[in-house]
Order: structure tokens, then sequence, then C-alpha cells
């Protein structure tokens, strides 16, 4: 007869089988429901993970403003999904749309992600724009690193640093490397450490991290922390490059459904220009959904005409970084045309 130990590792086996099989059967079910045309209401539905983070106001003022209803469609949240899982949960169709910069989608492109970007999200405003609007703030906690002003005087600090990133291959890194570039701050003495952006408050006023880059809806937490900035992204030299992002669909989903991309992409590109003429109100739908304290929001394109040359320095950084071969991935290769 088996012993204690032995019935409780079948069992918790069993349990585990049962609910992965649930989970996938409830993505199953939900797979069904969202592609199988338009809702009750007479809307199509697009499925989006849960936006409870710095890229939630275009969608929030989409959904609340009416601009994807006008356009016949509708969001649905799937709910919460880690940063590393979100475009792999677009590539297996439990989510329709993900939004991601160049670098994101050059390195899942490169491995074989059949997906593209379609229209712009946010790039960084100009010098003359309000600074706080610019697409990521680094701090130091002075406490901990009394005599760094700049990324050029963390040479003083003997050894690696911990800088903290989302996840890899996004703006964080390619921004902090090319304001270390810049600054003369050899890129092999930064440690990238994941963690979301809230987390980054905490942990530079624990001295786990000596620098955290964060997003506008963030600063005001970092400030409120004693945190000192030290960089933003305009210390890249990459222009309104540096804030530039794509919303991206499968390529099936876009040969499938052409007008329905067309019709997301005239509202969501609404939805940002309205985001920057009204970012008072803007700022404040953004801290009543994501439930933390916010000063300001992402700044964001009104067009949907795609640069390619803008796309360039993202993916020459993953090949300076040998992250992908060169000439491997083009900026062609990214991205689609077809809905400017």
């Amino acid at each position: 007869m088996a012993d204690k130990k032995t019935v409780k590792k079948i069992l918790t086996g069993i349990i585990a089988l049962v609910v992965v099989g649930a989970v996938v059967y409830g993505a199953q079910l939900g797979n069904r429901s969202a592609s199988s045309g338009t809702t009750d209401d007479g809307l199509y539905p697009i499925k989006t993970w849960s936006k409870t983070d710095c890229a939630s106001t275009p969608w929030i003022v989409a959904d609340q403003k009416g601009f994807f209803a006008a356009e016949g469609l509708k969001v649905v949240y799937t709910g919460d999904t880690q940063p590393a899982q979100q475009l792999p949960s677009v590539l297996n169709g439990n989510n329709d749309v993900g939004s991601a910069h160049p670098n994101t989608l050059t390195v899942a492109i490169a491995g074989g992600a059949k997906i593209k970007g379609v229209v712009n999200d946010g790039i960084d405003p100009t010098p003359d724009q309000n600074p706080r609007l610019r697409h990521m703030f680094w701090y130091v906690n002075p406490a901990v690193t009394p005599d760094v002003h700049s990324f050029a005087d963390l040479s003083k600090l003997p050894g690696q640093q911990k800088f903290s990133t989302i996840t890899n291959n996004i703006c964080a890194d390619f921004l902090g490397n090319n304001i270390a570039d810049k600054q003369g701050f050899p890129r092999k003495n930064i440690e990238w450490v994941s963690m979301p952006d809230i987390q980054a408050i905490q942990a530079l006023k624990q001295g786990l991290i000596t620098v955290a880059g964060v997003h506008p809806p963030y600063y005001k937490g970092m400030e409120d922390a004693g945190a000192v900035k030290i960089a933003d992204s305009l210390d890249a030299g990459v222009g309104v490059a540096g804030g530039l992002g794509f919303y991206y669909f499968t390529d099936d989903f876009i040969a499938q459904h052409p007008d329905v991309i067309k019709k997301f992409a005239r509202a969501i590109t609404k939805a940002q220009k309205w985001a920057n003429d009204n970012q008072e109100e803007s700022r404040k739908m953004t801290e009543d959904w994501i439930k933390v304290p916010v000063n300001a929001v992402h700044y964001y394109a009104t067009d949907t005409k795609i640069i390619e040359s803008d796309i360039e320095p993202w993916i020459q950084d993953l090949e300076d970084s040998n992250v992908i071969p060169k000439g491997k991935i083009k900026a062609s290769d990214i991205i689609t045309h077809a809905f400017e």
C-alpha cells in the first residue's frame, strides 16, 4: 500500500492536471466566443490583457470616450498577463492585440513569431514640450548614492550596478544603454533586474537596485519617496523614436480581419490625439484606472503613418548587443503600412 507521502503526491498531480485542464478549456471557450463575430450589443470584441500599467491611457480613453464603440468595436479585457507572457498570449490566440516597442517585436519576429505592428502607439515629445511626458525617467536614491547626478557619475561606483527594467528588450534597456553610451558608462557595468515600475520605487528605496527607470505614472511615486532624477529618455539622443511603440496583431488576424484592424487603427489614434490634447483628464482617468497616483501620462502618435527610420535605432541596438545577427531583420519586417 502507498504511504501517505506518495498518496499526497499523486493527489497533488491530479489536482494540478484538473486545474491546467480547466484553464485550457476556459481559454478555448474565451477564444471561441470572441472570434465568432459581434457580441450581443452588435460590437466586435477585441481581446487584450487588462491594462493596469503605464500603457493603459489610450485604451481607457478609446473605451470610455466611445472611440471604439463609434467604430463598432468593444475592448474585452482578459485578465492580468505578466509582461513576458503578453506577446505569447497574442500568438496563442488568448488575446487579439498587444502593444510593444520595436525591439520586443524584432526579437520575437527574428525568432519566428508571425506578428506585425499595424499602427503607432507612443512617441517621445519634442524637447519644447512638457518634459513630464517623456517616455522614461531614471532615478537614484540620494541616501545610498549621494554623489550620483547622472549616468556618467555611476562610473564612480565599483563594479556592476543594478538597473530596473520591466523585462528584457524593451524601452528601458534600449534607452538606458544609449544614455550610458553617450555618458561614458560601460554597458557591461549594467545588471538588468526585472520588476514592475511600481516595485522599482520600493526596491530603490531599500537599496536593492542602484538605478530605477520608470514611466510617467510613476514619476510622482519616485519623487514622493525622495528619489532624485538623473536622466530621461531625451538623453538617449534618438528624438521622438525614444518612446516609439506599435500595436500588433498576428499575421493570420491581419489577413482575416483587415476591416477590423482599420477600425481599430482609427479608434486608437483618435484616442491618442484626445489624450495629448486633454492631458489633465487623461491623467485623472489613468489614475482612477490603475489605482496609483499619476501626475503625467505618455505622449502619443496622432496619425497612423509609420516612419521606418525611427525603428532602425532600436534594431541597431539589438545588433550591437548581439541579441540578433546583423542584417537578419529590417524595419519593414516588423510592421505593415497597410493601415496608414
